[in-house]
């Protein structure tokens, strides 16, 4: 059996007398969309600080392609494929689409010429190209997604963490991101993403990891998930199972 892209064996994190992420094991395999979900505060973006390297583990080991990565800090992370978005989208508002894409390409693009190419390429897989010379500032908050994404995959990452790319974004929007994350898996991205918009999870997603409390309390696919009594509880509260008809 093949070894997954990132692996997490009983991971926790403490801060100070609050345990974030309580004994989490989870993978994520090559070449899929793994959705994590769970309401707030239950420990998601938590978890992907951890894989991203900007906050170490209290307990557990997390390994990417069977490497031991715990501890590794987030440059060395990234020289490994490793990238991610964030969920307040904070692009270099004083530079423009194809220089803010240029940064991240930098990171494997020591020339200027070369970082700006990759820039040019990158924006046009994700639909940026017609605004690739204008100010960021100037992007509406759909752009400025497409931007965060952008930037990460130009480290050229294989492995991107997708936190709540779709947060803000109305149906139309939504409808256009979708196939923008769907293709990128058809050029060999692996998607670990974190993500609200249900309708989204269910029609990308392969598997779904669900956080509450900072712990996993079911996973599956995406039908499953949306079935489970366990779920609906977590997202709407004590007796929401029986109420909406969730099956025991």
């Amino acid at each position: 059996m093949a070894e997954p892209m990132v692996r997490l064996d009983s991971v926790s994190r403490r801060f100070g007398g609050l345990l974030a992420v309580d004994n989490v094991s989870l993978a994520a395999e090559a070449g899929r969309i793994t959705a994590l979900i769970g309401p707030n505060g239950a420990g998601k973006t938590t978890l992907f600080a951890m894989i991203s390297g900007f906050v170490p583990p209290s307990a557990g080991r997390l390994f990417h392609r069977g490497d031991d990565i715990t501890g590794l800090p987030p440059w060395r992370l990234a020289r490994r494929g490793i990238g991610r978005t964030f969920q307040i989208v904070r692009p270099f508002v004083g530079l423009t689409v194809r220089e803010n894409i240029a940064v991240g390409a930098h990171l494997t693009r020591a020339a200027r010429a070369d970082a700006l190419g990759e820039a040019a390429r990158i924006a046009d897989m994700l639909g940026l190209a017609p605004v690739l010379d204008r100010p960021a500032a100037s992007l509406t908050v759909a752009g400025r997604k497409r931007l965060e994404v952008a930037r990460a995959l130009a480290t050229g990452a294989d492995l991107l963490l997708l936190d709540e790319v779709l947060a803000g974004l109305n149906p139309t929007e939504v409808a256009t991101m979708v196939p923008m994350i769907r293709a990128l898996i058809e050029r060999g991205i692996t998607i670990l993403m974190i993500e609200h918009v249900m309708q989204a999870v269910m029609s990308l997603a392969e598997h779904v990891f669900v956080l509450a409390e900072g712990r996993v309390i079911a996973q599956g696919a995406p039908a499953q998930i949306a079935q489970d009594p366990k779920v609906v509880e977590a997202y709407l509260g004590h007796g929401a199972a029986a109420k909406w008809g969730a099956p025991a």
